[in-house]
Formats: C-alpha cells, sequence, structure tokens
C-alpha cells in the first residue's frame, strides 16, 4: 500500500477516533503492565511547546520545542529506557501545575521528581535549586556557597545549563554576579520571560 493510500485510510475524523481510542487503550494496557520507561506529553506555555517526560519515579525532562523534542526524546530511550509512549494521562498533574504557575496561581511545585539524568555535582546543585524562592534570584557564587563548595562557580553554571527540569526546578532563578541572565536552556528570552512573571 502507498503512502497515500495509507495516509488517506486514516484521513477521516472517525478513523482519527479509532486510532485515538487505540492509542488510550495502549497506554492503559501498557501502564498497567508496568510496561513504560518514559511517558511523555507535550503542553502549550507562554513560552512554546514544552514537552514532558517521566519515569514511573517522577518528572524526568521538561524540554523547550527549541531543545527538538525527538531528540530529546531518543536521548531519553537511551538514558532511561527503551520503552517510550505518548501517555498524556501520566503527566496530568505536572501539565496542570505547569498551567498554575504560568497563570500565577502556584509558585512552588509539588511533583515527585527523578532526578536521575543528573549525577554527583549537577544533580546536587539541582537538587538546592527550589530553595531559591519565587520572584528571588540568586549569583552562581551563592548557589557555590549554598551548596558548600564556594569555589565552584562553573561548575554551577554547568550544573544550570545541563538541568533536565527547567521551569520546575528553577535555574532561571541563577544570575551572573552583575544581574545579567547568563545561559539558559531555553534561551535568554525565555530566562527573561520566567523572571519578569515571577516578578510581577
Amino acid at each position: 500500500m502507498t503512502g497515500d493510500r495509507l495516509t488517506a485510510l486514516f484521513s477521516t475524523p472517525e478513523d482519527a477516533a479509532v486510532l485515538a481510542r487505540l492509542h488510550r487503550r495502549l497506554e492503559a494496557d501498557a501502564d498497567r503492565e508496568g510496561l513504560v520507561d518514559v511517558a511523555y506529553t507535550t503542553v502549550d506555555s507562554p513560552l512554546g511547546p514544552l514537552l514532558l517526560a517521566a519515569t514511573p519515579r517522577g518528572l524526568a525532562r521538561v524540554a523547550y520545542a527549541a531543545e527538538d523534542h525527538d531528540r530529546v526524546l531518543d536521548t531519553l530511550g537511551h538514558r532511561l529506557g527503551p520503552r517510550v509512549l505518548r501517555a498524556p494521562r501520566r503527566l496530568d498533574d505536572a501539565a496542570r501545575e505547569l498551567d498554575e504557575y504560568f497563570a500565577r496561581r502556584r509558585r512552588t511545585f509539588d511533583l515527585p521528581l527523578d532526578l536521575s539524568l543528573s549525577k554527583g555535582f549537577r544533580q546536587l546543585v539541582q537538587q538546592h535549586l527550589p530553595e531559591i524562592g519565587y520572584g528571588e534570584t540568586r549569583s552562581y557564587r551563592q548557589v557555590a556557597e549554598l551548596v558548600g563548595n564556594p569555589g565552584a562557580v562553573r561548575a554551577v553554571g554547568t550544573a544550570c545549563a545541563t538541568n533536565p527540569l527547567p521551569v520546575v526546578v528553577p535555574c532561571h532563578r541563577v544570575l551572573r554576579a552583575d544581574g545579567t541572565l547568563g545561559g539558559y536552556i531555553g534561551g535568554p528570552d525565555a530566562k527573561a520571560a520566567l523572571l519578569a512573571l515571577e516578578a510581577d
């Protein structure tokens, strides 16, 4: 069967509904049998579409569109397990809390997190970032002091730049000593927008 004929076969609204129903059944069956290593979905946000991915332990990844969602999913499949499935229901809480955050109705996240994509000092820094309160900022040096290693300013910068859970683990609240933004996985515009959201 040619690609055009296959596309035509599933192009009616009825067929799309059947496919959606089959996917929901696959999602439920795989979840019940413990066959999903990584569940994912995409959600709309004021910063563009965000990819959310979770393991059974918790939310493991938030990715901006600029990171290339397909590439991120491929990496997750190699690092966390090959059984990756679009399963929006598993991420309902994360999607809801992000919506509340962007609507200024939430200041902290209450989600279980899986920090296994980071190791060692990077993970230590990322564990401490939520201690920086909503609407507050710290310098890379202050974060280095917070984690008990005042000389590790560059390493703190690397930990923030490689944070797999931007927005939820608030690396956007870490600035250069002179108050300028510094790097950010979502780009400087996204970092500025998050800081502006929290400043109002």
